[in-house]
């Protein structure tokens, strides 16, 4: 069954934002919406995961919890989900630090 995916993508190679372009639409620069299978859904995600490099992606995409969806992240970043008791939270890292509790 297909659904609805959200991508942003952030300093990826030109082919890469192709290969996104064939399936999804870039409603702006490296934000990329369509609705696609499960399988499709994954094979985009492993092309923006080997080529993530020095950028950055976050994949947002419908899941039965209950916020109604799950991420996923590659590349550097300064925001990192994490897990709370089943609900996803956003901890911020310093640049000159490590994690920050987000509690």
């Amino acid at each position: 069954m297909s659904s609805m995916i959200v991508i942003s993508a952030t300093a990826i190679p030109d082919h890469l934002r192709g290969a996104l372009t064939r399936w999804l639409l870039e409603v702006t620069p490296e934000l990329y919406v369509g609705t696609v299978s499960a399988r499709v859904r994954d094979e985009l995600w492993a092309s923006v995961v080997g080529c993530a490099e020095d950028g950055m992606a976050v994949l947002a995409y419908p899941a039965d919890n209950e916020q109604g969806f799950e991420l996923r992240t590659a590349g550097s970043r300064r925001r990192e989900p994490i897990d709370f008791d089943g609900l996803t939270l956003i901890a911020f890292r310093r640049e000159s630090q490590g994690m920050v509790n987000p509690l």
